[in-house]
């Protein structure tokens, strides 16, 4: 696989100043409030660098006059001076050759100085930074972080306090925390990028507040969530929007992320005990990992945990006779045999063999063990054989829920001691267990393989945009009905017939011709909602029927609503009975674009039911999100209903995604209703409201670059389309990775490999087009199935002007100079998007690759870590 290098500019900023100091100098001035605190606690924390102060005279550190008297440049410094001198302290650091820093006061200029600079910085109102590993505890924190893999980013001073005075009391430890403050300067992207590829980080906390940039954070999330569990909490997103939308396409986001999104700051502390002492897996074992098992030795707790299983969405085990028989043997008398398992009384001791058995079986994904307190049983016995039967454990993990306080506080101490993640509660570890199975059920989701099937779009975009510059030249935002409609004609979802008209003579006239029973519909911009004013009538038999209808339709709403303005009527072929659905895309300040889906009609804003998503959608995520809604069950029928057409609703939705993509301008749309039937969907009515002029969106995930696909001819004259990789191409990767040859193989992941596996697979085709390319040559085969028979990829370093490549190519195309373009293309690509150098490395013995470097361009040198591999290097610029 392609190792990760770093290439930062000599002299300017490196994460590993920021993130892993090797020393640092502090900057004070008169009167600083935060000064002293973060002197005593940098003081106390045993950091094994060098420590230095400008500006006062801290014990533990070596005092010098002013910045340009530091007699080396330190790698991190923590800036406690007023906003009028937070310039000049940055511009005289970046002169001694230090470009990290912290700002735990206000600054708010920070990103205008940070680019005047060239100073990256923590802030404004950071909590400081601790790395407790290295000794660092550069925070404002009245308590010491100890050492750990949690890893802990906030915005909160008041939230870090808080989750950091229990972490001392639960015994649990951070790798790093890292307070970012107003995210004016380097924020959670960065933070995220350093935590993925850190070893000692087992997961992460993430308090957000503000996304400054939405596509950095969910590219930098998305890669600390491929290899460790990620979990956000959000203060003030009720206070921010009431209606809980915002809070809905954050959590779309952070699905989108595979990160974790919990509720409060009680749900926060329960995830962080959980995954500060349980290994989890990428993936569940099968199944959605929510089976749980509930041990006890009593009846009234064991139920409460059941309850909480069963009310948290997840699914109480089964546990079949063979495996009932081995668990029987050895245990008490009289235990119930059936989960929850209640052992009887005095079953205290054997708890924990109970709990390892259950453990190990094989449709078992978490087990839950309650303790109650008992008169005759030493509790040190318990304890010490739950702590044993989770150090053993190597099939589900074990939590322990051992309610009360007088005697049961200092046990949980002690078992939190021991590693154990164990709760005051049944309910708590519960919600422990639930955490596990959603956070593995989202890093799955962000890395399902969809099928090969792509929904192949042809819209004509020239209409749309006819329609959008028509509109813009009268003055208008906002599109008639009739125009809303067209635009999703153009990219392919039906309609309903209609035609609009002027007056009534004319309505009855376009109903005529369209075919009865007709709907007629008032048309004012003024409107919005039709029904509420008597604007819409159904089931018009007759020409007269109409004109009569659109007569006192017309009258009703000048003397209801005098100062809307009214254009005409819209008559249109009234559909047959259907399910009623809403597809909405609008646009969140934080994320940006969504699309949302659920139940349609009238009542869609007094009860809704309402999933969201992020554009762009492909069907599989369509699938999921309408799965997500209550209404999805409605879909499959009921009594006299038959069920509707869901692969034509999931094709509606990647159409309106494809309009968000193609369309930036837009500022919202909606359809509804949206019909659904057995024979498929219908668009009633539609919505469209453009951004006011010069004003785009941006996705916070970057949509498929179609635009870079190319055809090329080989040697021979065969053809292939060289094209960016796409999630849809896993199958089609999998099968050109047993094409190749043994030889192949090791010269390309450096080791014998039979088969890439679904993890892998997914990282190389789920890519982020922001900071990596993979180009693909595809050749269309005989018997109508896509070939895979080349690939070239380009890692960029997170915001930095370097990358790595790779490069195979079929054996069938060797020898057609299919490589060379397909690096040429690599090439390319790294310019457009401001890369440099772009950096790779070879196998010595793999000589034909060697030449072929060359004749690129490349340099090649001997690897100074290992002599068997050659480093190939090629500036671009």
């Amino acid at each position: 696989m392609l190792n990760s290098l770093s290439h930062a500019p000599r002299g300017g900023f490196r994460p590993a100043a920021l993130f892993h100091p090797g020393s640092l100098v502090l900057v004070t001035a008169e009167g600083s409030a935060e000064a002293p605190l973060l002197a005593r606690n940098i003081a106390a924390g045993g950091f094994r660098g060098r420590l230095m102060a400008v500006g006062g005279s801290p014990a533990g550190f070596e005092a010098f006059p002013d910045i340009a008297s530091l007699p080396a440049a330190p790698d991190l410094a923590a800036l406690c001076v007023p906003p009028e001198a937070l310039e000049p302290a940055m511009a005289a650091l970046a002169a001694a050759g230090c470009h990290a820093a912290v700002v735990p006061g206000p600054a708010p200029d920070l990103s205008g100085i940070e680019q005047r600079t060239g100073v990256r910085a923590v802030g404004q109102g950071s909590f400081g930074i601790a790395i407790p590993t290295i000794g660092l505890n550069a925070t404002l924190s009245h308590i010491p972080p100890a050492k750990g893999r949690l890893a802990l980013v906030t915005q909160s001073s008041a939230i870090a306090r808080a989750v950091l005075d229990w972490a001392a009391a639960e015994a649990v430890g951070f790798s790093h925390v890292i307070g970012i403050g107003g995210n004016q300067g380097q924020g959670f992207a960065g933070a995220l990028d350093w935590l993925a590829r850190d070893p000692g980080t087992g997961a992460i906390l993430l308090d957000i507040r503000r996304i400054k940039n939405r596509r950095l954070f969910i590219s930098a999330a998305r890669a600390a969530a491929r290899t460790r569990p990620v979990v956000a909490i959000r203060a003030g997103g009720r206070l921010a929007d009431a209606s809980g939308q915002s809070d809905a396409v954050m959590e779309a986001a952070l699905r989108r992320a595979g990160v974790l999104r919990v509720a409060g700051l009680d749900d926060l502390l329960a995830a962080a005990e959980t995954l500060a002492r349980v290994r989890v897996s990428p993936r569940p074992s099968g199944g959605a990992g929510d089976r749980i098992a509930v041990v006890t030795n009593g009846i009234g707790l064991g139920n409460l945990a059941s309850d909480a299983t069963l009310a948290g969405g997840g699914r109480l085990a089964g546990i079949d006779d063979t495996a009932l028989a081995a668990l029987s043997i050895g245990l008490p008398d009289g235990w119930s045999g059936r989960n929850p398992l209640a052992l009887g009384p005095g079953s205290g001791p054997r708890l924990g063999e109970a709990a390892a058995m259950l453990a190990a079986l094989p449709g078992i994904d978490a087990v839950v063990a309650v303790h109650a307190p008992e008169a005759e049983t030493d509790p040190d016995l318990v304890r010490e054989a739950l702590a044993a039967a989770v150090k053993a454990s190597r099939g589900a993990p074990i939590l322990v829920g051992w309610p009360g306080l007088a005697t049961a506080g200092i046990q949980r101490a002690k078992l939190a001691e021991a590693g154990v993640a164990c709760f005051p509660t049944p309910e708590g570890a519960v919600r422990g267990a639930l955490h596990l199975a959603q956070d593995r059920r989202n890093r799955a989701v962000a890395a399902e393989l969809p099928p090969r099937a792509v929904l192949d779009l042809a819209p004509d975009r020239a209409r749309v945009a006819r329609l959008f510059a028509a509109a813009r030249l009268a003055g208008r935002r906002e599109l008639t009905e009739e125009e809303a409609l067209a635009v999703l004609t153009a990219y392919g979802i039906p309609t309903v017939p209609g035609r609009a008209v002027s007056g009534p003579e004319e309505a009855g006239d376009a109903a005529a011709m369209l075919g009865f029973p007709v709907v007629l519909k008032i048309l004012s911009p003024d409107l919005p909602r039709k029904t509420e004013v008597g604007g819409v009538a159904l089931g018009l038999t007759s020409r007269a029927a109409v004109q009569a209808a659109a007569d006192a339709m017309q009258a009703r709403i000048v003397a209801a609503r005098p100062a809307a303005r009214l254009t005409g009527f819209l008559a249109q072929r009234q559909a047959r009975r259907a399910m009623e659905l809403r597809l909405r895309l609008g646009d969140d300040a934080m994320f940006g674009p969504w699309i949302a889906f659920g139940r349609g009609g009238t009542a869609a804003d007094i009860d809704p039911d309402e999933g969201f998503d992020l554009p762009p959608l492909n069907l599989t995520l369509a699938h999921a999100l309408i799965r997500r809604t209550r209404t999805a069950r409605l879909l499959e029928g009921w009594r006299d209903h038959p069920a509707a057409n869901v692969p034509a609703i999931a094709d509606a939705l990647v159409r309106l995604s494809q309009i968000a993509v193609d369309f930036p301008e837009i500022e919202f749309f909606g359809i509804n209703p949206l019909t659904a039937d057995p024979d498929g969907v219908l668009a009633l009515d539609a919505s469209l409201v453009l951004r006011p002029p010069g004003q785009i969106s941006l996705l916070a995930i970057p949509p498929y670059p179609a635009e870079l696909a190319r055809p090329w001819r080989g040697r021979d004259g065969r053809g292939v389309l060289v094209r960016p990789i796409r999630p849809e191409d896993a199958a089609a990767h999998a099968e050109a990775f047993r094409r190749l040859s043994g030889e192949d193989v090791r010269f390309r992941f450096f080791s014998a490999m039979t088969e890439l596996s679904a993890a892998q697979i997914a990282r190389m085709t789920q890519i982020d087009y922001d900071r990596e390319m993979a180009f693909i040559a595809v050749e269309h085969a005989e018997n109508g199935s896509d070939l895979t028979v080349g690939t070239a990829r380009l890692i960029r370093e997170p915001g930095g002007e370097s990358g790595e490549f790779a490069v195979v190519v079929d054996p069938s195309w060797k020898g057609q100079g299919l490589a060379r373009h397909l690096m040429e293309r690599l090439f390319d690509w790294g310019r457009a998007v401001g890369m440099k150098e772009i950096v790779g490395q070879v196998l010595a013995e793999n000589r034909p690759m060697m030449g072929f470097m060359r004749a690129l361009g490349f340099s090649l040198r001997t690897s100074p870590e290992d002599a068997e591999v050659m480093e190939a290097k090629k500036r671009l610029v």
